[in-house]
């Protein structure tokens, strides 16, 4: 379907995307800045929970953020993990759109949402920022009690640059042995950073991402171009789908992205793992957000939110 009306006016709107980060602070402003804007102009209102908690981290080399959302009922509820994106170079969980969309989960799908602040490169390459996403889901398993939450139903959810996070945990928690995840959400992955697809090529310039921000992303987040065809990096090379989490891809029709989301799904699906994918037809990268002003956008939260559930 055609690209929707507003999108093509806000995508117009878009500053031209960096060709280099002469400094990363300024850098990490304006995206945050811009995302803020977008979303408190587009975006419904977060929904009420019971409880927000705050938790510092400890990992290997520092100190990560974790905010704990906790919904109302007596629980114990299911836990969902979630992996916020920003191209592995910003984003935050303290942001609006994040805390938006973690309250919804929260409260619409009766979860205990533990949101992930790891590290971000370039300061912190790959697979640092992996490794303190394994780090929140062991904590969150080894606290379900403390938390109202439930050791025995975990699930993981992710953006972008965060839906990476996540495919690459669940082959990593597969591999490690690490708690059981019963479904990964998948929101407009990346899932190959050395390959290239179609969609890179029709969808490379002027439909919200860009072909000139990724490259800038890959290069900040796996310096070594060899090292991206790593299966933790680049989740589709891997060679061994087996035994991975049943899986939901969602991915956007007008997005650069969504080829790779689409291979990742086939490719699971011919290992054997339970798999579904949904096209966001009319959509741009990460427009879902906009719940105030498109009813497609509030769809696809209702999807979301369904197949949380169902898990």
């Amino acid at each position: 379907m055609p690209l929707d009306p507003l999108l093509a006016s806000l995508v117009k709107q878009l500053p031209a995307p960096a060709t280099e980060i002469d400094d990363l602070e300024q850098f990490r402003t304006a995206k945050r800045q811009l995302f803020d804007r977008l979303s408190g102009e587009y975006m419904e209102p977060a929904p009420a929970v019971a409880e927000v908690r705050l938790v510092r981290l400890p990992v290997t080399g520092g100190e990560i953020a974790l905010r704990v959302y906790r919904p109302a009922g007596p629980g114990p509820h299911p836990i969902h993990l979630y992996l916020h994106g920003g191209a592995w170079i910003s984003g935050s969980i303290f942001e609006n759109s994040t805390v938006v969309c973690c309250r919804e989960r929260a409260a619409g799908a009766g979860r205990v949402v533990v949101a992930v602040n790891y590290r971000k490169a370039p300061e912190n390459r790959f697979p640092t920022g992996l490794e303190d996403c394994y780090a929140a889901l062991l904590w969150a398993a080894e606290h379900a009690a403390q938390i109202g939450g439930r050791a025995d139903s975990i699930s993981i959810g992710g953006v972008s640059a965060g839906a990476n996070l996540a495919a690459a945990l669940s082959a990593k928690v597969r591999d490690e042995g690490g708690p059981d995840i019963r479904l990964q959400i998948l929101e407009v992955p990346v899932t190959d950073l050395a390959g290239e697809f179609e969609s890179h090529r029709q969808f490379g310039e002027g439909f919200a991402l860009s072909a000139t921000t990724m490259a800038l992303a890959k290069a900040a987040y796996v310096a070594s171009p060899e090292e991206r065809s790593h299966p933790l990096a680049s989740p589709l090379r891997a060679t061994d789908f087996s035994g991975l989490p049943r899986t939901h891809v969602m991915t956007a029709e007008y997005d650069m992205l969504r080829d790779e989301g689409v291979a990742y799904a086939e490719r699971l699906g011919t290992a054997g793992v339970e798999v579904s994918h949904t096209l966001g037809q009319g959509h741009v990268h990460t427009s879902m957000m906009l719940t105030a002003a498109l009813p497609s956008a509030r769809q696809w939260r209702a999807e979301v939110l369904d197949v949380l559930r169902s898990s």
